[in-house]
């Protein structure tokens, strides 16, 4: 290992335990920064309400740190929006947000319009999709933020127990089995092609926070490329010691199937290999198979996804800073 990611790993991982709840009030109230949390969700009913609950109770009436939690809805067909709203939630619609520009399916493009519907100088993203959920989460990615001005991003890093053997993560033997994805895509590709980046424990994981003043500045993949696009841009800008990782304990959530990680996997590459080599195309695409009447048949999914530009460039974006 590089011997800066070893300091690194030594100067900014944390634990929950290294900045106790009112030491962060504290420096909330010193620094007088606000905190958005927003959820981006895509048919999240069953967990997205529980979720909403919790840190609208914890971390807005027991304890003033949260200032909005703000639900994006990016097309939900079942009760997405009506849970989230009912729990405390503001819900804004993914379409109905920068409608100038056409909205396009992904995780990225939700991220990205919804630095136009918050306020928060410091912006947390929590995925819907969470079992078992603790405010722990969300303390433990914005208390960097709020005590150290150097710091500019933060991940959460936690164990990822896979499906029906969550019980046997007292053994250690299935910790880290739920990041597929990240295991043999995206940290053999930090590892190899920006390995200062190397000491992140879950790269692609969807709890993090960062400053408003850094987000506005950067790309969005639309897709699922979006933690590991903005993990290298971030890098660039930055540098790594204002990044760092927080660990929270256990994330618990909904697995994909084989081919919908096949998918992800492909866009992750993609995001990549436009940070290594912009406008040299290979094949955007990425086929598949499915077992049919007559034997195998190829299904192909196009993997050649967008980017959005840094928000600080959008016009409305500008008119509303202004304003």
């Amino acid at each position: 290992m590089l011997k800066d990611v070893e300091h690194w790993l030594s100067t900014r991982s944390w634990s929950l335990t290294d900045r106790p709840l009112h030491k962060i009030l504290a420096a909330k109230h010193r620094t007088g920064q606000s905190v958005s949390v927003v959820l981006p969700a895509l048919n999240e009913e069953a967990t997205v309400g529980e979720i909403v609950a919790i840190i609208r109770h914890d971390l807005m009436q027991q304890v003033p740190l949260v200032d909005e939690i703000v639900v994006v809805d990016s097309g939900s067909t079942d009760r997405t929006s009506e849970v989230a709203a009912a729990a405390g939630a503001r819900v804004v619609h993914r379409d109905d947000i920068l409608p100038r520009i056409p909205a396009v399916p992904g995780k990225g493009e939700v991220l990205w319009r919804s630095l136009l519907v918050t306020s928060g100088d410091i912006v947390a993203f929590v995925d819907a999709d969470l079992k078992e959920f603790s405010s722990d989460f969300v303390t433990g990615i914005v208390g960097p933020l709020l005590t150290d001005p150097g710091v500019d991003l933060v991940k959460a890093m936690y164990d990822r127990p896979l499906g029906p053997e969550l019980n046997s993560l007292a053994s250690g033997k299935t910790a880290g089995q739920g990041g597929r994805v990240t295991e043999l895509m995206a940290r053999p590709l930090l590892n190899m092609h920006w390995p200062q980046l190397a000491g992140f424990v879950q790269p692609l994981g969807g709890e993090y926070a960062a400053r408003r003043s850094l987000l506005e500045q950067l790309p969005f993949p639309v897709g699922y490329g979006v933690e590991l696009g903005m993990l290298v841009d971030a890098l660039h800008l930055v540098g790594l010691d204002a990044l760092a990782q927080v660990d929270v304990g256990v994330r618990k959530h909904r697995h994909q199937d084989g081919q919908a990680l096949g998918r992800m996997a492909a866009q992750i590459y993609r995001t990549a290999q436009l940070r290594l080599a912009r406008g040299h195309l290979i094949r955007p695409s990425l086929t598949q198979f499915e077992r049919g009447p007559d034997g195998f048949e190829p299904r192909t999914y196009s993997i050649d996804t967008e980017e959005r530009p840094p928000m600080v460039d959008i016009t409305e974006y500008q008119s509303r800073k202004v304003a």
